[in-house]
């Protein structure tokens, strides 16, 4: 059995609400090296950060060879699973995700993240759209015969202002993950849901593990390994917060400050 083979089999393991899965995201070889020593489980990347630390804006903008030749040296220098989000697919058809998706899986990928949020970022597939575009990732793992981990991705709650939060909202992503677990997914991912009781209910409700991402106002890990959830993610966070750190050090040191 290869390494890719064993590594993906191990990542779907990972995915238990008793203990969840914390991905600390990364954006290049160095954050994932620096990640990995730190003792994590696995690798995940965030496009987000990958696509600023390229001096491009995230939603499909940093040049899809420049995606591959990042994943390529991220496993290359890794020595646990590694997850790519690859945001829509890089695709408007579900020939071009399948396509996309076997030169992640080349590269060494055993995990992808792919959402359901238009390119424009104003509103969402359809839930039979993203259903296509799923199966044909689903469909490019089979012809590689790696079993993939694909984290479907909603944007149901980043439309709509937190506050705003509602059973509607909660209706609709229970909805998607049903129809997405359908096509071949493996986890849902809701990025932008903050609310404990919402949470609960997803994942009491979810026919896949729920991967939520890390913000400001979210409960504490030890309350959302009691909701249920399997897996979480912190995004853009770390990227940001050494960003900060690093512009702080260059002021002092512009400054004429040691740091």
């Amino acid at each position: 059995m290869n390494q890719q083979l064993e590594q993906a089999q191990q990542f779907h393991q990972l995915h238990q609400q008793a203990h969840p899965l914390i991905l600390v995201n990364a954006w290049d070889v160095g954050s994932a090296q620096t990640i990995q020593e730190s003792g994590a489980q696995a690798i995940a990347t965030g496009s987000w950060s990958v696509a600023h630390a390229h001096g491009y804006e995230d939603g499909e903008q940093l040049p899809f060879e420049l995606v591959l030749a990042n994943v390529q040296r991220i496993c290359k220098h890794s020595d646990v699973p590694v997850t790519i989000d690859i945001e829509g697919g890089y695709g408007q058809t579900p020939e071009q995700i399948q396509h996309n998706v076997i030169q992640i899986i080349q590269c060494g990928a055993v995990g992808i993240n792919i959402e359901d949020r238009l390119p424009a970022g104003d509103g969402l597939y359809s839930i039979q759209q993203q259903q296509a575009r799923l199966r044909a990732a689903r469909e490019a793992a089979d012809k590689v015969s790696i079993p993939l981990f694909i984290n479907a991705r909603t944007d149901i709650f980043f439309q709509a202002a937190v506050e705003t939060h509602d059973h509607t909202h909660l209706e609709a992503a229970i909805q998607r993950a049903h129809a997405y677990a359908e096509a071949g997914a493996h986890g849902i991912f809701v990025p932008g849901l903050c609310d404990e009781q919402l949470i609960r209910e997803l994942c009491q409700q979810s026919p896949i593990p729920v991967n939520i991402m890390f913000s400001a106002t979210m409960p504490s890990i030890s309350t959302l390994t009691a909701c249920g959830v399997a897996r979480i993610s912190y995004g853009p966070h770390p990227y940001l917060q050494l960003m900060d750190t690093l512009k702080q050090c260059s002021i002092r040191a512009l400054a004429g400050q040691f740091f």
